[in-house]
């Protein structure tokens, strides 16, 4: 994964190597973007189950208003589980080539990109989480010559969101 540069809710910046041997979802959406309003409960619902030591959902906003309108979403909407990560200058963007909003990646332990969605998804379906267990469950250090190709991760990340309907 490329070098990116995000705040933390307490003003301290952060890099996604802070994540490193942690399987990470890192959501780049908006509080405008409706389908991310739609699918942010079920990142919620994501991290209530999976969260720990070993696991983030990493929502990570581009909202220019900063803070306060996060924190305002958040509230709305029963936002409970998730930190607030912001990338107020939209850096993520070009830097990890993201087309629109959401997008989604899925990063091993080794902060590598194993899958990528754009799109919204039902991340709290049992299909999702069987994914990020499956990652979960693998050991901290692995043969970084051994990988699943991306088009098989992403062909069943893409159907997660092809079957489940997100709702807010």
């Amino acid at each position: 994964m490329p070098e990116l540069r995000f705040q933390g809710a307490d003003g301290n910046d952060l890099s996604l190597a802070d994540f490193r041997g942690r399987v990470v979802l890192l959501n780049v959406w908006a509080t405008w973007c409706v389908p991310c309003r739609e699918e942010m409960p079920t990142l919620d619902r994501l991290q209530a189950e999976l969260g720990g030591s070993d696991f983030e959902v990493v929502a990570l906003s581009i909202d220019r208003g900063g803070f306060g309108d996060v924190r305002a979403f958040f509230s709305e909407i029963g936002i409970e589980n998730l930190r607030i990560y912001l990338d107020q200058p939209g850096a993520s963007m070009g830097t990890l080539g993201v087309l629109g909003v959401p997008t989604t990646l899925l990063i091993d332990r080794q902060g590598r990109e194993v899958g990528r969605l754009t799109g919204p998804a039902e991340w709290d379906s049992p299909e999702a989480i069987d994914l990020i267990r499956r990652y979960l469950n693998e050991p901290v250090v692995r043969d970084a010559n051994r990988r699943e190709p991306p088009s098989s991760l992403n062909d069943r990340v893409q159907a997660i969101s092809a079957n489940h309907k997100v709702t807010p």
